[in-house]
């Protein structure tokens, strides 16, 4: 089946839409402007996210042209957000987000997570906490309830703007700031699970501690230093899809006790270069089932880095960058190890192509990148990404961190256990961005990846499509 328009998809794209998040550059464009929706001196404040996307999909799960399944087709995304701030005192306040997100017109299963499905999560409470701080006259500030966690490039902990549902955790964050240039938090926190049919809550068997540092001590870039922790105590029985008993929804990975440090360097210059670099690693134990079962010795390691060039007073102020990520695979299945990298909670769209086929976990990415400003209002970037599989003795991991690419042979063998090339494809993107007033983004891409030597040694390694176009407002 090819993908089409329905009524119901072309209702979505004249009707509401939500905060951008496609791809992080190009930038939005529109100047920032003061909320509208914003009461009594600052008291209350209300805030508004509407998002309306169509997507178009061909071959991006079992890349064979030959058979269509349920993501070879087109759908329509739409995602509404209400938020409530109220703030009696400048060192007090209290936040309230509600949300709504659907897909429309899909054939994949209405359950959150299944085979790349959105899901519905109908009339949910995103958001609900309480900030003391007032940084101005007292370097610490608490901030306890359901909130979002966002750090560095988002590459190990975000709330995905890209995906319809997001992230929010329940947790206690301890926030120092004795400067403007030098911030630490502390958190602990327990992520929100997107169930089917009832209220979402978190995770009580999965809890995420952490300490993240900021600082511009040297002038010339941020330096950020992070040390993060998970202890996750079980699989989710509960959100199995194979599951008729609700709740089911995402499911956040395996049973794990893993340590994460790490640091991040972004330039701070101002002379058309800057960088951007970030390496982690991390050590603890891994359970494939549950904990009843022994546990994988685990070791893993990743890093990130890029450069590029502005030309500010050349017409377009093009920008030309180039990257370069690694995360490592696990090197052998059965040796009671896991050297697999964990993606943790990141937002993966976009940093490794805007198809989303890979995570930063067993990967080895390069990338190029040429980004421009054809007017104050429409900017655009076109980028290439050569992608090979760290290690072939472990599975190729979507965007998710999580899902398997590709786990079998047509024959049924294990895709680990043959002598596949490393090489998985290579994809080229093109992303618009139209923002001709302040409140009102379009985002426009289309993506295609060109199948490698990995996919043609373990099954059909047809190309594959995507292209969207996304309506978005808000206040």
């Amino acid at each position: 089946m090819k993908p089409r328009l329905s009524t119901a998809s072309l209702a979505i794209l004249t009707g509401s839409a939500a905060l951008a998040g496609s791809n992080p550059a190009p930038k939005p464009t529109a100047a920032p402007t003061t909320n509208p929706l914003s009461f009594a001196d600052g008291i209350l404040t209300v805030d508004l996210e509407a998002r309306a996307r169509f997507e178009a999909r061909s071959n991006n799960r079992d890349f064979d042209r030959h058979t269509n399944d349920d993501n070879d087709n087109a759908w329509g995304l739409t995602r509404f957000r209400l938020g409530l701030l109220f703030k009696p005192r400048p060192w007090l306040k209290i936040y309230a987000q509600g949300k709504d997100t659907r897909e429309i017109d899909s054939e994949r299963p209405n359950t959150p997570g299944i085979r790349g499905n959105e899901g519905d999560d109908n009339l949910d409470l995103r958001q609900l906490s309480l900030e003391l701080a007032d940084y101005d006259a007292f370097p610490l500030g608490l901030t306890v309830g359901r909130q979002r966690l966002s750090y560095g490039e988002q590459r190990l902990v975000a709330d995905s703007r890209w995906g319809n549902l997001g992230r929010t955790f329940d947790a206690f964050k301890l926030r120092a700031q004795p400067s403007k240039d030098q911030w630490l938090e502390l958190f602990a926190a327990r992520p929100v699970q997107i169930k089917q049919d009832v209220l979402n809550d978190s995770d009580s068997s999965d809890l995420f501690l952490g300490a993240y540092y900021s600082t511009n001590i040297l002038s010339f870039q941020t330096t950020n230093l992070y040390l993060l922790h998970r202890d996750k105590t079980d699989n989710q029985p509960d959100l199995d899809p194979t599951n008729t008993i609700n709740p089911r929804g995402t499911f956040n990975g395996p049973a794990q006790r893993i340590t994460t440090i790490g640091s991040r360097w972004k330039s701070n210059l101002h002379n058309g270069w800057d960088y951007n670099a970030e390496a982690a690693w991390q050590t603890g134990s891994l359970w494939t089932t549950d904990r009843s079962t022994p546990a994988l010795h685990h070791q893993a390691f990743a890093a990130h880095a890029d450069v590029g060039y502005t030309w500010s007073s050349a017409w377009l102020s093009p920008r030309l960058g180039a990257g370069y990520n690694f995360a490592s695979g696990d090197h052998n299945p059965a040796d009671g190890k896991n050297t697999g990298f964990l993606n943790l909670f990141a937002s993966n769209h976009g940093k490794y192509g805007e198809l989303d086929l890979f995570s930063w976990r067993n990967i080895h990415n390069a990338q190029i990148r040429l980004g421009a400003q054809f007017t104050k209002t429409l900017s655009g970037e076109l980028s290439y990404h050569a992608d090979w599989l760290a290690d072939t003795a472990d599975y190729w991991t979507r965007s998710n961190g999580i899902s398997a690419a590709r786990t079998n042979t047509p024959d049924g063998r294990d895709v680990r256990s043959i002598n596949a090339g490393n090489f998985a494809g290579q994809e080229t993107d093109l992303v618009l961005k139209w923002a001709p007033k302040p409140h009102f983004t379009l985002d426009l891409g289309y993506a295609h990846f060109f199948a490698g030597t990995y996919l043609k040694a373990t099954g059909p390694a047809d190309d594959a499509d995507f292209a969207y176009l996304q309506t978005s407002i808000t206040f």
